[in-house]
Parts: C-alpha cells; sequence; structure tokens
C-alpha cells in the first residue's frame, strides 16, 4: 500500500534492487543502493535529533546524493525545505528563519552560503545541526558536523513508518509580495494523488529514462523524482550548468536516449531559437510535457513538425496546487501558429472553477478567475494564517461546505468544448523563465537599497526566451547618484538572478495616477515602446 512518497522507492527496491534509479554523468545508483542509502542516512538523522515534523534545509546542488538526502528526510520522519545553494544569503536567511529547521543539509556548492548564514547570525538563534549529503565538505563549522559517511555502519533496514500520508512531506518557497518568501505546505497525499495519475495517463514503465532538468526547490521536479519512483524508471538528472546551453541539453536528450522530457517553456524555447532540434530527432523520445508558463505555438509548431513520434503535452498548475492540475495533450500539430494552446481539462480529482468576483460560474466564452478544487491543493503557508486565507477560500456550496478552492490569480475562460483558457495573469504575479514571481517582492528588494526614494517593477510579455522581461523604474533623491548597474548589484545581494530586473530606467520622479499613486500601467507602456524595437537583441 503506497501511503507515503518513500514507499515508491521500497516497492522499486523490491522489485528490481539492480536497475538504474538515479543517474548524472558517471554517478549511478540502482534501487537498491537507493534503498540502503536512504535508509542509513534516514537512520543517523534521527539521531541528530530529526523527530517527527522536524524541517531540514537542504542546501545542495542538484546530484544522486541530494535526492538520497532528500528521502532520507522523509524516511527519518522530517519536512524537507530545499533552498538553491545560489540564491543568496540574505534571501536564504529569511527562509530559514520561517522554515526553523532543526537540520541543516549541505554540499560542497553551500559551504560559503551556510558560513554568511552563521555569520550573519541566521542560525544562532536555535540548535541546528549541520551534516553533508556527501561527505565532502571544508567549512570552519564543518567539524562539527555529520556526514553520510558517519551512517555506513548504521542498519540499511527500513525504518518504521512514524507518518500518516496527510502529513507534510516538504516546503517549496515560492515569492511573497512583502519581500519574505512564502512557504508553501505540500503533503505526501497532494504528490501521490498526482504521480498516481500521471504514472496512469502517461502510461510511465520501468524501461522508461525519464529527464530531472528543474532545480529542486522549483515543484517540477517533485514529479520527476517520484514519477520515476512510482514507475521503477531511471532519472537522469540534468546539471544545471546545462541549463542554459541548448546544444548540450539536446545532446543530453539524444544520447541518454531519454523516453520523457518535462521542463519550463522557456527552456524549449531557446532550444528552438538555436535550432538545436532536427528532423526525426530524439529516437527514444515518447513524450515531452511542459508547465509553469505559456508556450509560445510557433515554437510547439517546431517541435511537433521535428518530432512527429513524440506526444505533446502542456500541464498547468501553481505550486498550491501540487504540481499541475489540468493537462491537454496536443493532438496535431498546429495548423493556426497565432491560436493558444488550451490548459485543458483537470487532472482525475481536481477541478478548474471560472467564477466571477462573487463566486459564481461565469457562462462558456467569458473571462473570469481561475480557481482550483480537489485532491493536490496545499493545506496552506507555513506559519501564516493570515496569507492561508486569503488564498484558500470555503467553495461557494452553500453553508457548512467543507470544500476549499484557491484563488490562482489567473483570468481564464472555457470554450464550448470544454476546453480551458489560460489568459494571463490578475494580479501582481508574472511569470519569468518558469518561475512565477511576485513583483513586490522585487520592489521591496528596490526600495531597501540605500539611495532609491521610489521605484516601481513591471512584467511585460516579450514572448521571447524571458517569458516575461523583469523592468524597474526608480527615482533617487536630490544630489544622490544611483547608476543603474550600481543598483542592480546592490539587490542581486537580495535576490536569486532569475528575479532580478533585466531593464532600469532612473528618472526624476516616477508617473502618478489621478489618485497620487504610482502609474504602472504607463511605466509598463513605456517599458513596451522601448522593448518592441529591441526584439532579439542583447537584454542590458
Amino acid at each position: 500500500m503506497i501511503s507515503l512518497l518513500q514507499d515508491y522507492l521500497l516497492r522499486s527496491a523490491e522489485r528490481t534492487p539492480d536497475s538504474g534509479a538515479l543517474v548524472m554523468g558517471d554517478d549511478r545508483l540502482t534501487y537498491g543502493e537507493l534503498e540502503r542509502e536512504t535508509n542509513r542516512l534516514a537512520r543517523l538523522m534521527r539521531e541528530m535529533g530529526c523527530v517527527d515534523g522536524a524541517r531540514v534545509c537542504v542546501l545542495a546542488a542538484k546530484t544522486p546524493w541530494t535526492i538520497v538526502g532528500l528521502i532520507a528526510v522523509l524516511k527519518a520522519g522530517g519536512v524537507y525545505v530545499p533552498i538553491d545553494s545560489a540564491s543568496p544569503s540574505a534571501r536564504v536567511a529569511r527562509i530559514v528563519d520561517v522554515a526553523d529547521p532543526s537540520l541543516i543539509l549541505a554540499d560542497g556548492s553551500a559551504v560559503k552560503l551556510v558560513d554568511d548564514l552563521i555569520d550573519a547570525g541566521a542560525l544562532s538563534r536555535r540548535n541546528t545541526r549541520i551534516g553533508s549529503v556527501n561527505g565532502r565538505l571544508s567549512g570552519a563549522w564543518f567539524t562539527s558536523a555529520f556526514t553520510c559517511a558517519d551512517a555506513a555502519t548504521l542498519s540499511a533496514e527500513p525504518l518504521g513508518r512514524p507518518r500518516v500520508s496527510d502529513d507534510i512531506a516538504h516546503l517549496l518557497f515560492t515569492s511573497g509580495s512583502t519581500g519574505v518568501p512564502k512557504g508553501v505546505m505540500i503533503t505526501h497525499a497532494n504528490v501521490l494523488a498526482f504521480v498516481e495519475w500521471a504514472v496512469r495517463y502517461f502510461g510511465m514503465k520501468p524501461t522508461d529514462r525519464i529527464s530531472g532538468h528543474p532545480p529542486l526547490h522549483f515543484d517540477l521536479s517533485t514529479f520527476d523524482i517520484y514519477g520515476a519512483l512510482a514507475a521503477g524508471a531511471e532519472l537522469h538528472l540534468v546539471p544545471g550548468t546545462l541549463s542554459v546551453n541548448p546544444r548540450a541539453l539536446a545532446d543530453l536528450i539524444r544520447d541518454g536516449e531519454l523516453t520523457q522530457w518535462f521542463s519550463v517553456p522557456s527552456v524549449l524555447t531557446y532550444m528552438a531559437k538555436f535550432d538545436v532540434v532536427t528532423d526525426h530527432d530524439f529516437p527514444a523520445l515518447e513524450r515531452l510535457l511542459w508547465c509553469g508558463e505559456v508556450l509560445p505555438t510557433p515554437v510547439l509548431a517546431y517541435w511537433m513538425r521535428r518530432l512527429p513520434h513524440v506526444r505533446f503535452t502542456n500541464l498547468y498548475g501553481p505550486t498550491e496546487a501540487t504540481i499541475a492540475s489540468s493537462y491537454y495533450t496536443v493532438p496535431i500539430c498546429p495548423v493556426d501558429e497565432t491560436a493558444p494552446i488550451p490548459i485543458g481539462t483537470p487532472c482525475d480529482g481536481e477541478d478548474l472553477l471560472i467564477l466571477d468576483e462573487t463566486l459564481r460560474p461565469t457562462p462558456v466564452g467569458e473571462i473570469g478567475d481561475l480557481y482550483i478544487s480537489g485532491v493536490g491543493l496545499s493545506p496552506g503557508y507555513w506559519r501564516d494564517a493570515e496569507k492561508t486565507a486569503g488564498a484558500f477560500l470555503p467553495a461557494p456550496n452553500g453553508p457548512g461546505s467543507t470544500e476549499r478552492i484557491y484563488r490562482t490569480g489567473d483570468l481564464a475562460q472555457r470554450g464550448d468544448d470544454g476546453l480551458v483558457q489560460f489568459l494571463g495573469r490578475a494580479d501582481s504575479q508574472i511569470k519569468s523563465r518558469g518561475y512565477r514571481i511576485e513583483l513586490g517582492e522585487i520592489e521591496a528588494a528596490v526600495n531597501a537599497t540605500e539611495g532609491v526614494r521610489e521605484c516601481a517593477v513591471v512584467g511585460v510579455d516579450t514572448g521571447g526566451f524571458e517569458g516575461n522581461t523583469i523592468c524597474c523604474a526608480f527615482s533617487t533623491p536630490d544630489g544622490v547618484e544611483l547608476p543603474a548597474l550600481a543598483l542592480r548589484a546592490e539587490v542581486s545581494r537580495l535576490l536569486p538572478a532569475y528575479m532580478l530586473p533585466a531593464r532600469w530606467r532612473e528618472m526624476d520622479a516616477l508617473p502618478k495616477n489621478v489618485n497620487g499613486k504610482i502609474d504602472r500601467k504607463e511605466l509598463k507602456e513605456w517599458f513596451v515602446r522601448e522593448l518592441t524595437p529591441a526584439q532579439g537583441a542583447q537584454q542590458r
């Protein structure tokens, strides 16, 4: 009986212990090895204080041993919090403060980050133990840390089952409008529901070779990991260094004989831009999936014309609804490349609701706000009842209803064919390179920089690799000089690279509307005019 995510690993290890589970370059772990190593590390973490429900922050690059660490946290009864080790220490400190971990797992890529967190006092307020996911670290703090090598003598037998399916499996931190990232709680049951549907719908099997392209702090990676474990398939982790190298990505798909590729549309757009896919390329590839943002129809046509043997599926869903809530498998190569691709119909156990401002269903063809209900809905935001109540609402089914709906902030409409079309954002969030970004968090970081009087950040849909180009207008007090490059350098200390504005404009004063508020519409129109003749040019 599969009731916890780690049960998928145990089942596959019992069936085919010698089959490949994780591959990355020359590193390879079989299912039997993965089961034993995760059991040993889980026992060690229990000894180090990982009680049921304890948060464990994982600051590590994407490697097979990092996957060992994630699964071991679950087996120890904990809740893992994947954090990009390349993120600025100031932002990681805010995540650590909210997550309140009892343990931190790190690797060589995070040594400086952990040093910075210690120097900043981010770990001083709690008795946090630090360990390694691979035993190859060098830091002043590491002499008192624990490593996987310390688990070598421990039993490799499965531990007990301290948790249930409704318990939290991991926290995924997304951008927050106030400058503080939000921790989305995802339960074992949330992920299991999607994985069970997806394995069945896509026909995933033990002979599959699955891509692992997204970073581990991005929710799409959840399907890569647990979908592969559920099918007993081989997960091929894509190094982060290849993420923006289109030819290397094509070589990996081709040489690795991958059968499934799952990524954000910006990656597919980038590969199409450099024309790295030939006719009837990737003969082993069976299905190509995308999620996270809109895939331009001409880009989809590019791929479908070259890969007629591949099945193409669009998935839609925010982090708060666990990986994806709807799907649309494209039946034929689009003839009209100006027509958008639907987000389709709900996955099993989910529903897409298009409601008006009174939470009543809109008629077919009318635009409304998109809400989601069903088995994928997160319990809410970690230790933030106010944000949870604002985003997760009681279903409009009358008094006493126990069902909840999630306000996505997206606009949509349902066609005569029953398919749902995504029509963009209704709030200050944007999508850029697959990430959902709160513009308010960027503004908070810019406003925190000395010398900034006021600022506004807008997103401009350029239809290119970025998805949305992030643009910032700012002003400074009289007599203060703050070049855009200097401001960008300061903001980069607070935000990860994917959240940094690509366009900056210094102004004497930002435009205001009749209410005296910053006129973001006028600013956006200005940036649109600036960007329009620069399509395809290098962003400064």
